[in-house]
């Protein structure tokens, strides 16, 4: 693949899962970071933003936009506010839900994930713009991974921070779908709006830049339609994502302890209704999915994460 060339002041620092990509966007006035990974990252994420505020002789980190609030975009919030002292921008329909630091509206314990609290300063509206370095970048609503995600634009240089709604082979797990809320209709839409707008180069939540946007579009539309149209295809996925995170967390644990873990996830308990089990016949299932995939393997009532 040809290398991608950035206008000055934006960098993206890739990351592996755990954590989402993130974008560092600086100028002498502001310097902006995009998402901020997984918790149990939060050192790394911390390091890499003390790494390129030295490298370009900036002052401090002044902001931190959220494009969505799954744990593994916003985990190092609380770390980078306690470091820096940074205001907190996060989609306007998760105010509340934040100030509160309310368990039931959050994703973190219906996704089985943890999230240090971290309180935010600013509110991100679809329609919107917001000045990150020296580009403004257009809010867009972006629902259907989670219905409140929004992605940037910069129209000048045609760069979308797509977060999870495009990556160059397809889009995050459509959860919505597991608890009976629609999400497969509003992909769709999203993916709609990001043919409209006919971006040069897509920043993705995950995996590396791309520029042939087209080609993730069809990409994820064949996959949508795949998923769509039979809703147990989605549920079953979405198990099997949530359960690899975990793992790839935890890299290795006793069949009790992931059971347990299983049986306490809200997501994992509105999937096993999805597709007409019991929660002990999806417990049985679920490990076992992953070993068949290649993603995991079972020894000595041990349940161990396998790289792909």
């Amino acid at each position: 693949m040809p290398t991608v060339f950035l206008p000055p002041g934006i960098e993206v620092f890739e990351r592996g899962w755990l954590s989402a990509n993130n974008i560092f966007i600086f100028s002498a006035e502001d310097v902006s970071l995009v998402d901020t990974g997984y918790h149990t990252h939060q050192a790394m994420t911390l390091q890499l933003v003390r790494n390129a505020i030295q490298r370009h002789d900036l002052k401090t980190l002044n902001k931190v936009v959220n494009t969505h609030l799954h744990s593994d975009h916003c985990g190092g919030n609380a770390q980078l506010i306690k470091e820096y002292g940074c205001d907190v921008y996060i989609p306007a329909a998760e105010d509340l839900a934040v100030k509160d630091w309310n368990e039931d509206l959050l994703s973190y314990r219906n996704l089985g994930q943890q999230c240090p609290r971290f309180f935010h300063q600013g509110l991100l509206i679809p329609g919107q713009a917001i000045l990150m370095g020296a580009y403004y970048w257009k809010i867009l609503a972006a629902p259907g991974h989670d219905p409140h995600s929004v992605m940037l634009y910069q129209e000048e240089h045609g760069i979308l921070i797509s977060a999870d709604a495009l990556w160059e082979d397809g889009f995050g797990v459509i959860f919505p779908e597991l608890w009976g809320e629609p999400g497969f209709e509003e992909v769709a839409q999203t993916l709609d709006l990001i043919e409209g707008l006919g971006a040069s180069v897509v920043i993705p939540g995950h995996g590396k830049i791309f520029t042939d946007v087209a080609k993730s579009i069809s990409s994820a539309r064949s996959r949508l339609d795949y998923l769509a149209s039979d809703p147990d295809r989605n549920a079953r996925h979405g198990a099997k994502v949530l359960l690899k995170y975990k793992l790839i967390e935890w890299q290795s644990r006793d069949l009790g302890a992931v059971k347990s873990w299983m049986n306490a996830t809200p997501a994992l308990q509105s999937a096993a209704k999805q597709l007409n089990m019991t929660m002990e016949e999806l417990v049985d299932w679920l490990p076992q999915a992953l070993v068949k995939s290649g993603a995991a393997s079972i020894s000595h009532d041990q349940l161990i994460n396998c790289d792909k």
